[in-house]
């Protein structure tokens, strides 16, 4: 599959049959996010692979909206960063959750991203990045990105219409 092709069909899914993703496209999805580009290639990434039904559960609490899917696909990844040694991090971290998302469409399954950082948590007077942290008893100056829910897709959506796209938010010099 071309990669125009991979971004004309990759959709946001987040509902997910009953069924693990194997071992190896796990294996091959990871691969692929860390060759992510980062900033003077500092690789201050970092990827919590959680497949465990009972912590994607506790994970989809993170937040009072746009989480709630997490706890349904058999596979979760949280993107997250060691601040401390990249002002990028936040950019690094998108670009490899979206290398995610394209490894994942690119073996035949779907995926969504639920947005972590500077959302409220469920929890009250913490923020849904605090809430992971302590969840995943993660260091202090790790930042948390996002969570990319991985799975068979149990929904279908269209691929994008190339004629309805945003042309007007496109501006040639």
């Amino acid at each position: 599959m071309s990669f125009k092709d991979l971004a004309i069909n990759r959709r946001s899914h987040r509902k997910f049959e009953d069924k693990a993703v194997e071992q190896e496209k796990i294996d091959s999805i990871l691969q692929t996010a860390l060759m992510a580009p980062a900033g003077k290639r500092a690789n201050e990434w970092h990827f919590y692979v959680v497949t465990d039904k009972a912590m994607a559960e506790r994970l989809s609490g993170c937040k009072p909206a746009g989480a709630l899917f997490v706890k349904e696909a058999p596979l979760n990844i949280v993107v997250t960063a060691d601040t401390s040694k990249s002002d990028v991090w936040v950019e690094d971290c998108s670009i490899a959750a979206i290398y995610l998302q394209l490894a994942a469409q690119d073996l035949g399954l779907g995926s969504c991203w639920s947005q972590v950082r500077q959302r409220p948590s469920c929890t009250e007077g913490i923020t849904a990045e605090q809430y992971i942290k302590e969840l995943l008893s993660l260091p202090e100056e790790t930042g948390v990105e996002c969570i990319v829910s991985i799975g068979y897709a149990a929904d279908e959506r269209k691929p994008y219409d190339l004629e309805k796209l945003p042309y007007d938010k496109v501006t040639r010099l």
